[in-house]
């Protein structure tokens, strides 16, 4: 299930590609207002995308945040990943934030992560060829 975080930041990346040129910044408050989410908690999931380089932000008159990348350019894994972590549901399995499990004898053996590889595959296959763009159609 995605979190909360997720939901609204994919919710205001979406908004905000929808909006225009995607280089005009937009003001916190109209994403908040139109997509019904806390303008703190949105402050805090558009500060994270800017720090890890999906959004600028312009400060003053006519300030606010703007995409940095074309909206077909960010896969909806790309941001899943910024605001969510992993995609794959257990660590033993993950491609980005591989962890062993510790109630396994091996993975070879663990019929759950057979099963697991399959499910992430899938998602990622999903995940991967989804881009923002697509959101907004």
């Amino acid at each position: 299930m995605l979190s909360k975080k997720t939901k609204y930041g994919l919710k205001a990346l979406t908004y905000m590609a929808k909006k225009g040129d995607g280089k005009t910044p937009i003001l916190i408050a109209e994403i908040a207002e139109q997509e019904n989410i806390s303008k703190k908690f949105l402050e805090m999931i558009l500060l994270q995308l800017k720090n890890t380089g999906f959004l600028g932000s312009k400060k003053g008159k006519g300030g606010g945040y703007y995409l940095l990348k074309e909206p077909k350019d960010i896969t909806v894994a790309a941001l899943m990943r910024v605001l969510e972590g992993p995609i794959a549901m257990l660590p033993c399995v993950s491609l980005n934030f591989y962890e062993k499990c510790d109630d396994c004898k091996t993975e070879e053996e663990c019929s759950l992560n057979r099963v697991m590889v399959e499910v992430r595959d899938n998602t990622l296959r999903v995940l991967e060829n989804k881009t923002l763009a697509d959101l907004t159609n």
